[in-house]
């Protein structure tokens, strides 16, 4: 399972998509997000779904890359379902059995829950596949450069959220080290019930908070050792800009916007 978790990688590869302005790459897939939870019907979330798919063929990364990062969320992408299908009402009574009522609008919504949260995650997933973490770091200072005003620093914000993503992938690997060492010893990590499971983790988190303890450590030391002293004065062998391209995309994600938002109101005059 843990083999599975990808998110925070970068995959390095020639496409159209991983030579995109980060910043623009970063709000694309906001806006993405956002129309994705503002589709209303299913019109809309199949522009969307092939909106996502022709971004997923652009990246040139295989397609089991982005079935990974699905894998280990579908728990939680089926608990959802579940819950919204129990709670939702509205529509036709499908099943009814003693307090449960399962209706064609709570299986609609379910439905509909699910293809969002799956489209989220295929969208963060482009975007970490696809930009490194200097240009990630670059995209976020820049992006959020008007809080300087307000005295925020911006640039500790961005590193921060740059080294905890480019870390995911590290202590994910560590914790598969540490679990396969606890197993050689004998430790049965598992099997037994839910209590005796939690209880045998114990071996394994102590040592990956000490492995990552030392892992900040080093980095920090790293970073003084390179006089490292934040943003001021710092330069950028490379400079973002935006090439005729990012405009080609910009053009083209308006479009699934504009068509997005077309089918939700066309829908809804006639509902």
């Amino acid at each position: 399972m843990l083999n599975d978790i990808t998110f925070g990688q970068f995959y390095p590869a020639k496409s159209l998509v991983h030579k995109m302005d980060p910043r623009f790459k970063m709000v694309l897939t906001v806006a993405f997000i956002v129309f994705t939870f503002v589709s209303q019907n299913a019109v809309s979330l199949i522009i969307t779904g092939i909106a996502l798919g022709l971004f997923i063929f652009a990246t040139r990364i295989p397609v089991k890359m982005f079935l990974k990062t699905l894998k280990p969320i579908i728990p939680i992408i089926i608990l959802t379902s579940i819950l919204n299908a129990l709670y939702v009402s509205g529509g036709d009574v499908l099943v009814s059995f003693w307090k449960i009522t399962i209706t064609t609008g709570g299986v609609t919504t379910a439905v509909y829950m699910a293809v969002r949260i799956a489209i989220l995650i295929m969208c963060s997933s482009i975007l970490t596949y696809t930009t490194s973490p200097t240009e990630l770091t670059d995209a976020i200072e820049r992006l959020f450069s008007p809080l300087k005003a307000i005295k925020v620093d911006i640039h500790s914000l961005a590193m921060m959220m740059t080294i905890a993503l480019r870390f995911i992938p590290t202590l994910i690997e560590e914790t598969d080290k540490i679990m396969n060492a606890q197993k050689a010893r004998g430790a049965q990590l598992d099997s037994g019930n839910l209590r005796q499971r939690v209880k045998a983790l114990i071996p394994v988190l102590i040592p990956l908070f000490i492995s990552a303890f030392r892992r900040a450590d080093e980095l920090a030391m790293a970073m003084e050792c390179r006089c490292y002293h934040g943003g001021e004065g710092r330069t950028r062998l490379k400079q973002l800009h935006m090439h005729r391209s990012d405009i080609l995309i910009a053009v083209v994600a308006v479009l699934v916007f504009v068509a997005i938002g077309m089918s939700n109101l066309f829908f809804a005059r006639i509902g």
